[in-house]
């Protein structure tokens, strides 16, 4: 009896303490917030999206997955009030939702979150296409090869890093960049643009993964220029020493990357590439919200041609998604007249919250739902022929 007392003495303080305080609801105006420079951002002039229609046909030639990596539904929020209220995404008839978390840890890392998304299966932190067992799995671009078809992967980062790795290669630790890196020789990958050059003719073992690639038949670029000229056949192109610049200093490198993938990788039997969106997440980690803001409106925009190209084809599924969130980002004020917003970062880590997909083509329908990232891919693989 005595704890009943004591625990209705409680609450009934509590309740008296918060009457004094206000009695209302409308708590947010007692906010204090206080915005440093890296934590507002303004968007003099907002780029123009596209607009496409949905298409008739059913079958599937060819898979796009594009992974926004760190890409929450916070950071789209972000974009799309930065660009006056209109996004790319918004031309995606069908969304979902996929949990990331890894098999040991309920706030993923890229790697096991992009390994469920790779390879249908959920596995360990800092895990690369492997199950917790470390038993190499075959991810959706293997499975394509299987069914004859081209691959390719586009990324801004090192290509050796989680997210393409994910897609290529096997191990039980990403920080094992050297032997990743190696992976690539023997992968048979059709198409692969990135960062991490050292990696390739800078290593301890005296390795010149370069030259092996280019003993393969495969067409080596380093510049913006020279990728663009390249016509047909396998293509390297690594574009930095680790990761790309910022997208402002970069240029288009990215999307003149997964457009040319397109172009190479076009044929009867079909193609499956992943492009990559790599530093969205960066700038996440670092709390910069315009650096962050930058590297989405690329991402939308690149979203934005392959539509346009996937309109025109017809049998092409293309998936936008992502492995995490990061930051623990907060949208606290803004305009969408003036394109600004004042935010707030919890974290310079990953965040466990729910991620969004969003899903365009033949059997886009299959895509709704809330649902592990493991089934994502799982779901994808099923519509692969």
């Amino acid at each position: 009896m005595k704890r009943i007392i004591l625990l209705l003495l409680g609450a009934g303080f509590g309740l008296t303490a918060f009457a004094q305080t206000d009695q209302g609801r409308d708590l947010s105006k007692y906010a204090d917030d206080k915005f440093s420079a890296d934590d507002q951002y303004t968007v003099a002039v907002p780029y123009q999206t596209v607009s496409v229609k949905p298409v008739k046909s059913k079958k599937i030639k060819n898979v796009i997955v594009l992974v926004g990596d760190g890409m929450g539904l916070e950071q789209i929020s972000v974009g799309w009030t930065l660009n006056g209220g209109h996004l790319n995404l918004d031309n995606f008839p069908v969304a979902g939702y996929s949990r990331t978390w890894a098999s040991d840890r309920l706030v993923t890392d890229s790697s096991a979150g992009g390994t469920g998304i790779s390879s249908g299966i959920k596995t360990k932190y800092g895990y690369i296409g492997v199950d917790d067992d470390g038993k190499p799995v075959e991810s959706l671009l293997h499975y394509a090869q299987r069914l004859g078809k081209k691959t390719g992967v586009a990324v801004t980062c090192r290509i050796n890093d989680s997210t393409p790795a994910d897609f290529v290669c096997h191990s039980k630790d990403r920080h094992e960049e050297a032997d990743i890196a190696a992976q690539y020789i023997d992968s048979g990958v059709d198409f692969i643009t990135g960062g991490g050059r050292q990696f390739w003719d800078q290593r301890e073992d005296g390795r010149n993964l370069i030259r092996e690639m280019q003993a393969k038949g495969y067409t080596f670029v380093d510049n913006d220029e020279d990728l663009k000229a390249v016509r047909s056949g396998k293509l390297l192109g690594l574009f930095a020493p680790l990761d790309c610049p910022p997208v402002l200093d970069r240029g288009p490198i990215l999307e003149d990357s997964a457009m040319k993938a397109i172009e190479l990788l076009d044929n009867k039997k079909g193609f499956f590439l992943m492009i990559e969106g790599s530093q969205i997440d960066d700038w996440a980690h670092r709390n910069k919200v315009g650096y962050m803001a930058e590297e989405f409106f690329e991402f939308d925009r690149i979203i934005g041609k392959v539509l346009q190209w996937a309109e025109k084809d017809g049998h092409t599924l293309v998936i936008v998604t992502a492995d995490h969130a990061t930051g623990g980002l907060t949208l606290i004020d803004g305009s969408l007249a003036e394109r600004n917003v004042k935010v707030h970062f919890s974290t310079k880590g990953h965040n466990g919250i729910i991620v969004p997909v969003f899903a365009y083509g033949p059997h886009a329908e299959d895509f709704v739902g809330v649902y592990e990232n493991a089934e994502l891919s799982r779901r994808i693989r099923a519509l692969m022929k």
